[in-house]
């Protein structure tokens, strides 16, 4: 019994032991690559910062509009007064014709159109139906929305108010039952600012997390693998008992990195642009945790597949945007093809994402985001596997190169020596 206990204390000791030899390489590889650092340090920090920093107003005001008003009524001015009137809408200046105003957009002098035809005016008092044609600049997302929804507001409680005219009500009661026979209360809920900011930089913040890791440990790789081949980081000439050991070092490295730049992205970001933090750090730690092992062994998977360091960069890159719509924060996932739906699931980011936002913006708690908790740790599990698997391979190949160096060497040594 003593005999066994002080084997496997001697086994755990020499498994430490390498491990930690593994995480020192890993770590000086990471130190003297630069891209490598740009990757794990310099994108993490600065990116969500500028991205951040964008949108950070969330919404727009006073963006200026042009009027083509060829009704020149008193109903097409109270339009247009009410319009001008609004927060978010400034009616800069008039246009004579549609010309006109399309040469004052192209020139960004102004963000959009508002065109009253002719017969605005007569049209609403014969009781037929009024149009308004609204044209706006759709580089920008935030004033398309200013400019449309204004527009739409005006024209509700403008209609409103002309059907109440002709109701023939006799009290402000009946006025306001008329116009408006079922109210209703509109609270924006898990966006109180009705921002884009709020809205989707959270989801981007978990992604950014595991693009740049992916990126950085499939650089790093790249440009071992350029030094001796394989990118092992480690002597093929060592025995090593196991894969585990040699994976255990090198995710022991990627996650001291990324627990600093984790907390950052989860809950720095957040906090400097006032997002919406429903979660206490101790629920954001129990997520995180698997997420961020989840990502690393995706990408030291990830990295074993790539022949040179610039494919990792053109894979992950590319399929940012894909992953951003798959996660079902920017796009509904009822309208995801089930074939796209199952390709995400290999993604740790698509549950990373949807348990974090539910949890910092949604207020969700822990149970909530249960079934997201759990694969992300059958996700960490499985590469894990699959880490050690490609490793071996790997390692596999390793050796078997240096073998077929020796033979050819000991085969040209045989040859002059027959000379």
């Amino acid at each position: 019994m003593q005999c066994l206990l002080m084997s496997i204390f001697h086994n755990a000791y020499e498994a430490l032991q390498d491990a930690c030899y593994i995480w020192r390489q890993e770590m000086r590889q990471v130190v003297k690559d630069e891209g490598v650092l740009i990757f794990f340090i310099i994108v993490p920090i600065i990116y969500p910062l500028l991205y951040s920093w964008i949108y950070n107003n969330e919404v727009v005001h006073e963006v200026p509009v042009v009027v083509v008003d060829q009704s020149h009524s008193s109903l097409s001015r109270q339009f247009i007064r009410m319009c001008d009137a609004s927060p978010d809408v400034n009616v800069a200046c008039y246009a004579q014709d549609m010309e006109e105003a399309k040469s004052l957009v192209s020139r960004q002098i102004v963000k959009g159109i508002y065109y009253i035809p002719s017969d605005f005016d007569k049209n609403v008092n014969r009781l037929q139906q009024g149009v308004i044609s609204v044209y706006c600049d759709m580089s920008l997302m935030l004033t398309y929305k200013a400019l449309f929804q204004t527009a739409q507001m005006v024209s509700m409680q403008m209609g409103a108010e002309i059907k109440t005219k002709l109701g023939g009500r006799y009290t402000h009661r009946e006025e306001v039952i008329a116009a408006k026979p079922l109210d209703y209360v509109e609270v924006p809920i898990f966006n109180p600012s009705g921002g884009y900011g709020s809205f989707i930089l959270p989801a981007v913040l978990i992604l950014i997390l595991q693009q740049t890791l992916v990126l950085g440990i499939g650089l790093s790789a790249g440009t071992a693998r350029e030094e001796n081949r394989y990118g092992l980081l480690i002597p093929v000439n060592k025995h090593y008992h196991g894969m585990f050991r040699i994976v255990l070092g090198k995710a022991m490295c990627y996650f001291m990195i990324y627990a600093v730049m984790g907390a950052w992205l989860v809950a720095g970001v957040p906090y400097l642009f006032s997002f919406p933090q429903l979660a206490t750090w101790q629920t954001l730690l129990v997520i995180m945790v698997p997420y961020i092992l989840a990502c690393i062994f995706f990408g030291m998977t990830v990295s074993c597949m790539v022949k040179y360091r610039e494919n990792v960069m053109l894979l992950m890159v590319f399929i940012s945007i894909p992953l951003l719509f798959m996660t079902g924060i920017s796009w509904p996932q009822s309208n995801i093809p089930g074939v796209w739906q199952g390709v995400s699931w290999l993604f740790p980011s698509t549950f990373g994402v949807k348990a974090y936002v539910r949890l910092n913006s949604m207020g969700a708690s822990l149970g909530d985001v249960l079934m997201e908790y759990r694969i992300l740790w059958l996700q960490a599990a499985l590469y894990f596997g699959l880490a050690l698997i490609v490793y071996r391979y790997q390692i596999h190949l390793a050796h078997q190169d240096v073998r077929e160096r020796l033979a050819e060497k000991k085969a040209q040594k045989k040859a002059r020596n027959q000379k």
